[in-house]
């Protein structure tokens, strides 16, 4: 089943207070913040909703705070897209498919780039599948969206911070209603 934007609002006002996996952050926090880093760097409208819609994934199948303690994968990069591949055109949906494996290859491909990840990323890491190999990280880089994956990724990483002003839900969701197909 597709989902709607009123039911990606609905999502963000049920379970936007949700902790984010140890992070100091909510969910709607990470969220927003995220969004305000690929605006502020200039990006088109795209890959400023995949920022926005990167983690859908958590809501659409909550596993409670921190589930990679527990030794849980939830897959959120791959959960969202059945739910939002008929509402956005493959700009939006693939950097958000393809995030985690940006993660994955920028540690093979950047050094101390792994050591500057969360403990909560790292852990997600292992559970993940670990760092790609040089030359998966390679193929990974060389894909369509990889790029862009890789721009949602580095915002990933630095939306994590308690109290940061941001513009609001509906701001975001304005910039997501324009992407709709």
């Amino acid at each position: 089943m597709a989902l709607t934007l009123p039911d990606i609002e609905k999502l963000f006002k049920a379970h936007g207070h949700i902790e984010y996996s140890g992070e100091g952050v909510t969910q709607l926090e990470h969220a927003l913040q995220c969004a305000q880093l690929a605006e502020s760097e200039g990006a088109g409208d795209a890959l400023v909703a995949a920022a926005f819609l990167h983690d859908l994934g958590h809501m659409l199948n909550p596993q409670g705070e921190s589930p990679t303690v527990r030794g849980i994968d939830d897959q959120h990069q791959y959960f969202a897209v059945p739910f939002i591949r008929p509402l956005f055109p493959p700009d939006v949906v693939e950097p958000i498919r393809l995030h985690v494996d940006a993660k994955r290859a920028l540690c093979a491909l950047e050094p101390g780039y792994y050591d500057a990840l969360s403990a909560d990323s790292k852990r997600s890491l292992e559970l993940q599948g670990g760092t790609y190999t040089p030359e998966e990280a390679r193929i990974f880089a060389a894909k369509p969206y990889a790029r862009d994956a890789m721009r949602v990724r580095r915002w990933d990483d630095q939306a994590k911070v308690h109290g940061k002003p941001t513009p609001d839900l509906q701001h975001y969701l304005g910039i997501v209603s324009r992407c709709v197909r």
